[in-house]
């Protein structure tokens, strides 16, 4: 059995010195918030915080919680982050699918947004909370304070490997995946990839998805690495950088608002879309823009079925950790769809 991983092999694989390294894991200042980040998910990577955990006993039997009306409280966690709100057209109706089974099941709600500050979790009594639902992306250090509150945790879109437990995402590969394959098979053969792959596993997925889906059919990729960079969630920021060659037929956006900037910045370049290049997205939030193509993600089923799977770990506590998969409707707008020249059109499927 492995030994204890240590702080030299964190930092070498992050890529910092051993007193950055040191002073994140400690919580002592010294390290920016983007660098004490990085050094706890590369942390988790390595399985740093898994040393002291005992593996759980699986007694081989499953109980199904029953219907009807339970007590306690949950806790749902929003991030600190911009856009990952209850206002959002995304996230909110997340929020309210969590809400209404929560109240369908009996349990109350405490609702909080990532704090700021450390350890708020230290206030929070775990004898008196069920568990906690995460929605979006929750910072690695908030997620540590709650793993050591030992309640049970779901998270709703996201995955750290510094707290392993269950986690609810829509099936952003199987999605994306059929999405590209009917571009490709209405004739389209040149892409582009926008989004920052790296801001949230959900985005990754669909980028993984997209490059599979070009190599299963043959069709080179020709990838602008600039376009799935970390400035790939600016907009302006990435076109003020780079200068755009031969344009794709289209432009695969990794979610609908990411698809929505991008059209606003193509008409500043005076590109017109549909008429020169075509767009889609996914999620299915900008219904009223030229998107050739998204995925509707039923995004109150991803909300309610997260404490359905909450109320059943309260009661399996040692079974294997489960990822539950919500597939989407890949909708094709014809109407936006880019008009490709005649001798291009024709199909590899």
């Amino acid at each position: 059995m492995r030994g204890k991983v240590k702080i030299q092999e964190i930092a070498d694989f992050a890529g910092v010195s051993k007193f950055a390294v040191s002073r994140a894991l400690s919580g002592k200042s010294g390290v920016s918030e983007r660098t004490r980040e990085m050094i706890m998910k590369a942390a988790g990577q390595l399985g740093y915080f898994k040393n002291n955990e005992q593996p759980a006993r699986f007694s081989g039997e499953l109980r199904e919680h029953e219907e009807g009306k339970r007590s306690g409280t949950i806790v749902v966690l929003f991030p600190n982050v911009r856009y990952q709100n209850r206002d959002s057209v995304y996230w909110g109706p997340v929020f309210d699918g969590v809400n209404t089974r929560l109240s369908q099941r009996g349990l109350d709600i405490i609702t909080l947004t990532e704090p700021s500050g450390e350890h708020v979790f230290s206030l929070l009594k775990p004898e008196a909370i069920q568990g906690v639902i995460t929605i979006g992306t929750v910072s690695t250090q908030i997620l540590l304070d709650i793993k050591r509150m030992n309640i049970p945790v779901v998270m709703i879109d996201h995955s750290d490997p510094a707290l392993h437990c269950d986690t609810i995402f829509a099936d952003n590969f199987s999605c994306m995946q059929e999405l590209m394959t009917k571009l490709i098979s209405k004739g389209y053969r040149k892409f582009q990839y926008v989004g920052s792959i790296k801001d949230a596993p959900s985005y990754f997925e669909r980028w993984i998805a997209f490059r599979t889906t070009l190599e299963n059919y043959g069709i080179e990729l020709n990838q602008d690495p600039q376009l799935i960079g970390p400035d790939a969630y600016d907009m302006y920021l990435l076109f003020s950088k780079i200068k755009l060659g031969e344009l794709p037929e289209v432009f695969v956006c990794a979610h609908d608002v990411n698809a929505r900037y991008l059209i606003d910045e193509l008409k500043k370049l005076d590109i017109e879309v549909p008429a020169q290049c075509a767009v889609t997205g996914f999620d299915n939030t900008c219904d009223n823009f030229p998107i050739l193509g998204t995925v509707n993600v039923n995004k109150e089923l991803l909300g309610m079925r997260a404490v359905d799977q909450m109320l059943w770990r309260i009661l399996n506590p040692s079974s294997a950790f489960e990822k539950k998969l919500i597939y989407g409707d890949v909708i094709i707008r014809d109407q936006h769809g880019y008009a490709l020249p005649e001798e291009t059109e024709e199909s590899v499927i």
